[in-house]
């Protein structure tokens, strides 16, 4: 990618991450994450951290949230996560996903959280390697292998998303730093298995736009670029 292609594809998706803080409505992440795996196969890992990460924070910036350090964060390491997995590779993926769900686990409150309420984070830690497999050779030719990879990495960067927010409030402790939210492992307990329903509509919704939008997307994306390279 030329230097000024990267600068104005990174200028177009942070300002991308910045409207859709502005529309988002309904559940608990933002409507960033509609646009992370695409943004993660179009810029590539370090490129899409970085625009996820300026279109974040720009955002909270200027409307801000109480749970500002939740999506700064989470929002650029999906992104990362899927140029990561878009380049085939999965071990930092599988790294990243090793350490954060130790630190869960062996979190007390971790432990007596309900199981179910992450099954989908587990899930995906099963398909990272599938993912990364079936993402080799993704600006070929081949639209199913296409559309099954992306789908795949779309699941995988929503579930990071997912895992970096429960890592940073439960392992990290961050929970505590709003006693009146929680109010202690029970407030913490309920809060937790209601963001969890939600999360499991967003997995499916996500999947669903990267289907019906994501794939004709990264499609006319490829095809830019082959003519211009013609």
């Amino acid at each position: 990618m030329r230097k000024a292609q990267a600068v104005s594809l990174t200028a177009v998706f942070a300002a991308l991450h910045v409207v859709l803080y502005f529309v988002s409505f309904g559940l608990w992440r933002n409507w960033a994450i509609y646009i992370e795996s695409v943004e993660g196969i179009v810029l590539g890992p370090e490129i899409g951290f970085f625009a996820a990460l300026i279109g974040s924070a720009t955002a909270r910036m200027i409307r801000p949230d109480i749970f500002w350090m939740f999506g700064i964060i989470a929002e650029p390491v999906s992104v990362l996560m899927a140029g990561l997995l878009a380049k085939a590779k999965w071990k930092p993926v599988l790294v990243a996903y090793a350490v954060m769900l130790s630190a869960y686990f062996i979190n007390p409150f971790g432990r007596a959280l309900p199981l179910w309420t992450i099954l989908d984070i587990l899930f995906a830690l099963i398909l990272i390697y599938p993912t990364a497999k079936f993402s080799r050779n993704l600006f070929g030719d081949n639209v199913k292998r296409l559309t099954i990879a992306m789908i795949l990495i779309s699941f995988v960067c929503t579930a990071t998303d997912s895992l970096v927010r429960v890592f940073l409030l439960v392992p990290c402790g961050l929970y505590t730093l709003f006693p009146n939210v929680f109010e202690g492992f029970t407030g913490l307990y309920l809060i937790f298995v209601g963001a969890a329903v939600d999360s499991y509509i967003e997995d499916f919704l996500v999947v669903i736009a990267s289907f019906l939008v994501g794939v004709p997307l990264l499609i006319s994306i490829f095809k830019l670029r082959r003519n211009n390279k013609q």
